[in-house]
């Protein structure tokens, strides 16, 4: 055996090795737990609640669930604030933040159009299909481009699933105070914003946005407590 061949058959060997001791170090020696951080645990609040959000939907406590899954939103919310003050920003928080975005927003929209609007089950099933999907591949696109920027403004790449999920809780209050408004309207409506997610609109990250669907969240707890208790 050549020199040349044993160096390479070592060097082969070396590189097996480093990858065999990596996959044991990534599965045993370094707890996925471990790697959380504060801004991590706060996602996982958000899914916490989104999963309180989801039993109250299937407990036909619609208004509740509403309730529930917006205290969501405000861990989902804090986490990227908290991330951001600290400098503590990663992509695997990114795609931990991602993950949990599904059942916060997709979920729980499909959820609440099934239990409160849904005219008929086909139509559900269609109507949560094209949520699901348009709002996953909305995700998978933000892991893989990130933010845009625009003259020292972040953007993301379409709308976002809280503007998604926003669509489907006016469509609930709608349900409740229009009376021409049914299920048909409320599913066309929300398969018609749907691709939207997707585009090439850019959806500004502003303290005025935040501001605003902030607003927006406030009115939907306080219009389904308002529903709940008989008010309106």
């Amino acid at each position: 055996m050549t020199d040349e061949l044993r160096s390479a058959l070592r060097g082969g060997l070396d590189a097996v090795d480093s990858r065999a001791s990596e996959v044991v170090r990534s599965s045993t020696g370094e707890n996925m737990i471990s790697r959380l951080g504060t801004a991590d645990w706060l996602s996982l609040g958000a899914l916490f609640w989104a999963w309180v959000g989801a039993i109250l939907f299937v407990s036909n406590e619609p208004n509740w669930a509403i309730v529930a899954v917006l205290v969501g939103f405000v861990f989902d919310k804090a986490d990227g604030y908290y991330a951001r003050k600290t400098g503590t920003t990663s992509a695997f928080g990114r795609q931990i933040d991602s993950f949990i975005d599904i059942f916060t927003y997709l979920v729980s929209a499909a959820l609440l159009y099934h239990i409160a609007l849904a005219p008929n089950a086909v139509v559900s099933a269609v109507v949560g299909f094209v949520v699901l999907t348009f709002g996953g591949l909305r995700l998978i696109r933000h892991n893989s481009e990130g933010f845009g920027d625009e003259s020292g403004t972040s953007y993301y790449h379409g709308t976002t699933v809280v503007h998604t999920h926003l669509v489907v809780l006016a469509n609930y209050f709608f349900f409740q105070f229009v009376p021409i408004w049914n299920g048909w309207v409320a599913g066309a409506t929300i398969v018609a914003v749907c691709p939207l997610m997707t585009s090439d609109y850019k959806a500004y990250k502003t303290d005025a946005g935040h501001f605003i669907v902030g607003v927006a969240g406030a009115i939907a707890v306080a219009g389904c407590l308002a529903l709940e208790f008989g008010v309106l």
